[in-house]
């Protein structure tokens, strides 16, 4: 079932999005050659708790997940998709990093993604982060009043196909509200008018995710939760939580 929220509950998830977009930043400025994605995950684990934020992510395990996921968020490097789990490995000059981080705070709920390089990026990779960044923006744009989901999914998968990226089939946006996942699902390709029609006070989460080998297939790596791109090519994720109110869309997990 959709929920449609009141404009005092896009105020709170307006707060939950905040820790969401302030944890994001604070990996980004420790993740540096050397750092242990588990550091890395510590580094978010104390923005929440300082912001008085549970987790999302920590201990969820929907149908698919073997194990419940062990951390605050999903670190995915080089040619992990989508929900890595954060372990010893040590961040090498080049890789190309994507973070996922949820926050809960008085019962709402924030979601966001975003992908970068450490140290300088792969002319290739520039380009894969800067198209997914731009199909986001893209998706935003389209998140209007009287538009549908399809014309989100369209206005994404449109960049990504001529970019000639693949788009992981199955794994896309959602809504978001109370809990992290809700209806309805935001596909990262489809056909324009199709879906659901968009109303002030929907939540959706909007997160494009683009593969630079132009493969839409992957397979699950052996923690049965990370997601890699089946010919080894690498990957990049952006997101945000948005409202889409009669003013235009609202991005709720800005830092």
């Amino acid at each position: 079932m959709v929920e449609i929220k009141t404009d005092a509950a896009l105020d709170a998830m307006r707060v939950a999005g905040r820790v969401v977009g302030d944890a994001l930043a604070a990996v980004r400025a420790a993740a540096v050659p050397g750092m242990r994605l588990l550091d890395l995950d510590e580094v978010a684990r104390t923005v929440l708790r300082e912001a008085g934020a549970t987790s999302p992510f920590l201990n969820y395990r929907p149908s698919f997940a073997p194990t419940p996921f062990p951390a605050v968020i999903c670190i995915s490097v080089n040619d992990a998709i989508v929900h890595g789990i954060p372990d010893t490995y040590r961040l090498r000059d080049g890789d190309l990093v994507s973070i996922d981080c949820g926050a809960i705070v008085d019962g709402w709920a924030g979601d966001a993604a975003l992908s970068f390089t450490i140290g300088t990026p792969r002319p290739e990779d520039r380009r894969l982060m800067d198209t997914t960044r731009q199909a986001l923006e893209a998706g935003i744009a389209a998140a209007v009043v009287g538009a549908r989901i399809g014309d989100i999914a369209h206005a994404i998968g449109s960049i990504g196909r001529a970019a000639g990226y693949g788009i992981p089939e199955d794994f896309g946006g959602h809504g978001i509200g109370r809990r992290m996942h809700e209806d309805p699902p935001v596909p990262n390709d489809g056909r324009p008018g199709r879906g659901f029609r968009l109303r002030h006070g929907l939540v959706i989460a909007i997160e494009p995710m683009f593969l630079a080998g132009g493969r839409n297939d992957y397979y699950a790596a052996t923690d049965g939760w990370t997601l890699r791109t089946s010919d080894g090519s690498r990957a990049a994720h952006f997101e945000h939580t948005v409202a889409i109110t009669d003013e235009g869309p609202r991005v709720l997990t800005l830092p």
